[in-house]
């Protein structure tokens, strides 16, 4: 399987003999085609007058900025998605660090200033937090979309830096929540307690 987070280059690789995309980054879409902090269109009162115009013209062929997120992001997934159809296509949910997403558009107001971003507040831990809960639920209903209403039933999810076993509880239990519930859905392993605890990782994730 091939790595890849362009759509654009979907097509033209998807011609190589791999068995599908083993992995899909999510913040390539977001950076590329959204170029706004989830948060921040969500929210976009909070954000100065000069940002707030910025997003509305971002969105403005949209009903709402909600709706520009989800279905631009829905999109790319899908594009992405289709070069390998009916091969499998795994998507990973954002994993941009604190510092990454305060350069998006309105990111600043809703981003934490963290000497080391890397080991800071990113992937698993965001999804369930109170400052970032509702952007991982308008991720999930972009991958919703691009399944269900989309069909392409090829994505499956990958879930990044997640600590604890506890914490991949809850981010497994936020899935069940917004309807992906029984999408195949990974855990990356990469940090030294996915692998000390890895029996029990697997117990909720495949």
């Amino acid at each position: 399987m091939m790595n890849l987070g362009n759509p654009d280059l979907a097509f033209s690789l998807a011609s190589l003999p791999v068995d599908g995309i083993g992995l899909a980054r999510m913040e390539f879409i977001i950076n590329e085609y959204i170029k706004a902090h989830p948060m921040a269109l969500k929210y976009p009162q909070k954000v100065d007058e000069a940002t707030r115009k910025k997003l509305k013209e971002l969105s403005k062929s949209y009903k709402s900025m909600e709706d520009f997120f989800i279905k631009t992001l829905s999109e790319g997934v899908a594009t992405i998605a289709s070069a390998v159809y009916p091969k499998p296509c795994v998507v990973r949910m954002s994993d941009f660090k604190s510092n990454e997403y305060a350069t998006l558009l309105g990111g600043d107001v809703f981003e934490l200033q963290e000497d080391n971003p890397m080991i800071g507040f990113r992937g698993a831990a965001r999804y369930t937090h109170p400052n970032y809960k509702e952007g991982f639920e308008l991720e999930c209903i972009a991958i919703k979309r691009a399944i269900f209403d989309m069909g392409f039933e090829n994505i499956h999810i990958m879930i990044p830096f997640c600590r604890r076993v506890e914490e991949g509880k809850r981010v497994k239990d936020a899935l069940v929540e917004y309807g992906l519930g029984d999408v195949p859905t990974y855990v990356m392993c990469e940090i030294p307690n996915n692998v000390i605890s890895i029996d029990e990782f697997l117990k909720i994730y495949d």
